[in-house]
């Protein structure tokens, strides 16, 4: 049976493993090797997911299926719009997908975004990542385009979508 957790800083680590298994089916044909590597490495090294755990205020939850870890999400109010909440991660396993996983981790991070009084979801999303159509399936709608430099001459190639919360 699939539950969902907050996730404390000593479970980081799972998130990490989490994320080097997940990303490379994920962004595999979008990214070059090097790319892939520099993205996991800023953004998923434990001292990257500490600062956006104690510093940034990033809520991280876990899914987990039987005990086995099999998905995770981040989320935080975005500091300059209180009622706007921004999904930073959601990712589950491949063999997870099409399960009804990354709705699950999805539809809680809705309800907790709604508790904390948010009218609006934002995210950004690869602009050739599959993942989009999942994001258009659950009412997320392309506000704009961002390239974004993340240093090493890498860029992300986003779509900022958006989600009004009812």
């Amino acid at each position: 049976m699939k539950t969902i957790r907050l996730a404390g800083s000593d479970e980081l680590e799972i998130i990490r493993a989490l994320a080097r298994k997940i990303w490379p089916v994920a962004y595999g044909e979008i990214l070059d090797d090097g790319q892939l590597s520099y993205m996991l490495e800023k953004m998923y090294s434990i001292e990257s997911l500490h600062q956006q755990l104690l510093q940034s205020h990033h809520r991280f939850i876990l899914v987990v299926d039987d005990d086995r870890p099999v998905g995770f999400a981040s989320y935080s109010v975005k500091d300059e719009q209180p009622s706007v909440v921004r999904l930073h991660k959601i990712y589950v396993l491949p063999e997870q997908q099409g399960s009804g996983t990354g709705k699950m981790l999805l539809n809680y991070v809705i309800s907790s975004s709604k508790e904390m009084g948010a009218t609006t979801m934002e995210l950004n999303v690869n602009r050739n990542n599959k993942a989009l159509h999942f994001y258009e399936k659950q009412g997320f709608t392309v506000q704009r385009t961002e390239d974004i430099d993340i240093g090493a001459g890498y860029f992300m190639n986003d779509y900022v979508m958006e989600l009004q919360l009812r």
